[in-house]
């Protein structure tokens, strides 16, 4: 790189907290690229979606900054944090948008709920390059080590190649001893038994989320889910159009 190219400009965020130790990694990982803008939930913000805070002010603060780096913590959701940056913050529109290291896979039909692609979504909508990247595993204490080479290669290879509009990627995976990469599709699949009915001391019920997620599809071999569950990490094309072309015929000979 000559002296008259600037460095990538990176905004991080995840759906975790500032503090999680996914998004610490990614941040160590993203300044070996470009310079980096964390912005970042001041707190657990997971299933956010592309959630945004609408009945309350959201507030922002910076919490470190040395050469290269920029940290904030924001009280809103990970779409939130995309938007005020973009709005507030940055410098310049960042060239590459990353989200996560989200503790915990984001394939499947779980990319509709995951405030780590929410974020991914908001960066892709407003014409940024965008790559949510997620873990098979919840822990806390999780080994990100056999990861950060993957993330860093398939980053430099994003911004080397770019991305059509309007698309982004979900990068998810597996927990240990990855084989390699496979660009995948979403998998078909669901959560079933979601929530678990309890009684409260006064004899109230309540319910806790819970359930667990049902593959309809275990052996195609094309979809991020075999290829998590296969030791690879899963690259799925993802897209904000959510137009079913595929039907408009159909619908437009309705006696409508």
């Amino acid at each position: 790189m000559s002296i008259e190219q600037k460095r990538p400009y990176i905004l991080i965020t995840n759906d975790d907290g500032h503090e999680a130790p996914g998004i610490n990694v990614l941040t160590r990982l993203m300044m070996e690229i470009g310079d980096v803008v964390v912005v970042a939930p001041d707190g657990p913000r997971s299933a956010q979606s592309n959630a945004l805070t609408v009945t309350h002010p959201i507030r922002y603060k910076k919490i470190e900054e040395e050469a290269g780096l920029k940290r904030y913590c924001c009280t809103g959701t990970p779409t939130d944090c995309v938007k005020l940056a973009l709005n507030e913050i940055v410098e310049r529109k960042p060239d590459l948008i990353v989200s996560g290291i989200n503790h915990g896979n984001n394939s499947a039909i779980n990319v509709i709920y995951s405030g780590t692609m929410g974020a991914v979504l908001e960066g892709c909508e407003n014409g940024i390059l965008s790559i949510g990247f997620s873990i098979d595993t919840h822990s806390l204490e999780a080994d990100f080590s056999h990861f950060g080479p993957y993330i860093l290669k398939i980053t430099n290879e994003a911004l080397k190649n770019g991305l059509k509009r309007g698309v982004c990627l979900n990068v998810n995976a597996p927990k240990a001893n990855i084989e390699g990469i496979r660009v995948a599709r979403q998998a078909d699949g669901q959560w079933v038994k979601e929530y678990e009915k309890r009684t409260d001391p006064q004899g109230r019920s309540y319910f806790w989320l819970t359930g667990y997620f049902e593959n309809n599809e275990p052996d195609a071999k094309d979809t991020d889910e075999w290829a998590i569950l296969n030791n690879f990490i899963s690259i799925v094309p993802t897209k904000i159009d959510l137009t079913a072309y595929e039907a408009m015929e159909a619908i437009k000979g309705w006696a409508i």
